[in-house]
């Protein structure tokens, strides 16, 4: 008979890793969300949340000294505040607000959507009484009047400014000239190229009134590229000499809201914007 021959015992190999090809991709950084209560968060963060200033700006006042917590002068942004702190910003006693300002804000032509300006032009933010970390939703240029959505939710407004959102913004335009069907479906169909590097999206365009010199346009877009609008116009031969935007999402411009007026966001108005984000066919159209 023959000896039965014995197996050896299989060693364990250790699972090889897959090799990386490219460059590794880097984890998304999860959401901020508020500071539960009795629980600590960074001091920039906290900063921001008292409305005093952004994140970032935070940091430059923490490396300029101007920060302390218990009296102790604060070097890093990293360093945490704990319920019972006491945190001042030039001897000032900084205070977090709890939850979030939304703002509505019907702007008029000629102030800019920014914090600063060199050349000392009005600035949105010289006519809303609204805390430092307060910033606008997508931008509207310095020419451009009408709706214009303000918050310190960060959440949101990057979810609707996010392109893959295709959140409709409707604007009336009025422009140089009378628009030849021809040029119309050339809006509607998009692929025109516009400077920059960019080509037209399509739209959804319709003419409102015409007269000798111009045309009132209602125009509907999904993407809030640098003034959009008015590149594509210029490039169809019909200049824009008057631009309104009257809608943005679900919310649409009071008729009756004076420009340069502002108003804060009801609960359900809110609401709206939120499931606009997580369902977009629900909330395509205004009331």
């Amino acid at each position: 008979m023959k000896q039965e021959q014995k197996k050896k015992p299989q060693q364990k190999r250790a699972a090889k890793k897959p090799p990386l090809k490219g460059k590794p991709v880097k984890k998304a950084k999860p959401e901020a969300t508020p500071a539960e209560p009795g629980s600590s968060e960074r001091i920039n963060r906290y900063l921001a949340r008292c409305g005093l200033c952004s994140r970032r700006e935070a940091d430059r006042w923490i490396h300029a000294g101007r920060v302390t917590i218990n009296g102790k002068l604060i070097e890093t942004p990293g360093v945490p505040v704990s319920p019972g702190d006491t945190v001042k910003v030039d001897g000032k006693l900084a205070e977090a607000q709890e939850g979030h300002t939304y703002i509505l804000y019907n702007k008029p032509k000629g102030q800019l959507c920014s914090r600063s300006d060199k050349r000392g032009r009005p600035l949105i933010y010289d006519f809303i009484d609204v805390a430092a970390n307060v910033h606008s939703i997508g931008r509207l240029d310095m020419d451009t009047e009408g709706l214009l959505l303000l918050t310190d939710d960060g959440a949101l407004t990057r979810a609707l400014t996010h392109p893959a959102a295709k959140v409709p913004r409707e604007y009336r335009a009025r422009v140089a000239g009378q628009v030849a069907l021809e040029t119309l479906e050339k809006l509607r169909r998009g692929g025109m190229d516009i400077g920059r590097g960019d080509l037209s999206d399509a739209w959804e365009v319709s003419v409102d009134s015409e007269s000798a010199g111009h045309t009132w346009l209602t125009i509907v877009i999904l993407r809030g590229r640098w003034r959009e609008v008015r590149r594509t116009l210029e490039k169809c031969g019909h200049p824009v000499r008057r631009l309104m935007r009257t809608r943005f999402g679900p919310m649409k411009l009071d008729e009756e809201m004076p420009k340069g007026s502002y108003r804060k966001l009801n609960r359900g108005e809110i609401r709206k914007l939120r499931d606009r984000v997580q369902d977009p066919e629900a909330t395509n159209q205004p009331d």
